[in-house]
């Protein structure tokens, strides 16, 4: 990490992991893979001297997005607030676009303290006109350094909107306004170099880092027209746990059911909805199949939560090894169908990264 003399100015530290954002060509063939270091996609900033904040950078790993792990994860959470708990504003992190909604959460659901943690990316390579990266780092950085984006958990800041990683999710394949939150819109915008918040997270939910080195196999199905409940079975049977991704508001076919149910016995089995937006409901059909009928056999309801995010809130559950009648209690608060008191651990930003404790832990 690079030093930075004392001032009155906000300092934000910038990790890079590589990613669309980073990435050249290094064969003239037009292919690219991620070589820039942190350190160039800063310099390469229009405008980052004139914002009156400090930047420090870390080239933490230079890898696609689609090949960063829940370990790199995890690393990056432990050094980021090691970094604020040293006196940064805020934390930025850019990456590829490919698991930004799925990294981004898991990093919110790790974060106690009340600074932000950006994430960002491009959807435009470096050698290509009209690159968004260096936008998209500026955005963040005003985003980290600003006090109203405090208490806000882990946010995604892309095309000068600002979201929160719990409920944004990536659109489109291609497009540079790829990033929504469909269900909420975004928390704000960075205008003007000024970050402008319109709206807030109702309360944070946060877990206690993984307590083992292992990582907890947890795999997601998504439910097609006449699946095969075979294919299923192969699929749940050597998992820790199982995210299903139903139709509409939590369906499945009817030769799922009895697989669904055995499965359920043995491992945390989660009911979502495959579709873009909207919840999976508890109590509207009855048929078998339905989601009524498959909570009825163990399933547990993810409501507003949608599959990549109910995977990844299962994996880190599981890898801080929570007692199975804290789980369904994490899953449905996380989807909106309880209380937050419902959750098992803390729910408000604490001025320190102690992890909350569960009741059966205490």
């Amino acid at each position: 990490m690079s030093s930075t003399p004392a001032t009155s100015t906000p300092r934000v530290v910038v990790f890079g992991l590589g990613g669309t954002i980073a990435m050249t060509s290094s064969t003239g063939g037009g292919a690219v893979s991620p070589t820039l270091t942190a350190q160039q996609l800063v310099d390469a900033v229009p405008g980052l001297a004139d914002a009156s904040i400090a930047v420090d950078v870390v080239d933490f790993r230079r890898r696609p997005g689609a090949s960063l792990t829940v370990a790199d994860l995890t690393d990056l959470h432990t050094a980021a607030t090691r970094a604020l708990a040293g006196g940064a504003a805020g934390v930025v992190v850019t990456q590829g676009t490919d698991t930004i909604e799925e990294t981004a959460y898991l990093l919110d659901l790790l974060h106690h303290r009340p600074e932000p943690v950006v994430v960002t990316g491009a959807m435009r390579n470096p050698t290509l006109a009209g690159a968004d990266g260096p936008a998209n780092i500026l955005a963040a950085i005003h985003t980290a350094a600003s006090p109203a984006a405090r208490d806000q958990g882990c946010l995604v800041a892309f095309a000068d909107e600002i979201h929160a990683a719990r409920w944004v999710t990536k659109t489109h394949s291609t497009s540079g306004a790829t990033f929504r939150s469909l269900d909420t819109g975004p928390l704000g915008y960075v205008l003007e170099g000024t970050v402008r918040m319109l709206n807030q997270v109702p309360y944070r939910m946060t877990l206690p880092a993984p307590r083992r080195a292992d990582t907890a196999t947890v795999a997601l199905h998504t439910v097609t027209l006449d699946d095969d409940p075979t294919l299923l079975d192969a699929i749940g049977r050597p998992c820790d746990g199982l995210v299903v991704a139903g139709f509409g508001v939590g369906h499945v076919p009817e030769p799922l059911v009895d697989t669904l149910t055995t499965l359920a016995g043995r491992i945390p089995v989660v009911l979502a909805s495959r579709t873009p937006a909207g919840p999976a409901l508890t109590r509207t059909y009855g048929f078998p199949g339905s989601e009524q009928d498959l909570i009825g056999r163990g399933l547990i309801p993810a409501g507003w939560l949608h599959p990549y995010k109910a995977r990844i809130l299962l994996r880190a559950l599981l890898a801080a090894d929570t007692k199975p009648h804290d789980i369904a209690a994490a899953v449905t608060t996380a989807g909106g169908l309880t209380e937050p008191t419902a959750w098992p651990w803390t729910t408000t930003t604490s001025s320190d990264d102690r992890p909350g404790t569960s009741p059966t832990d205490a």
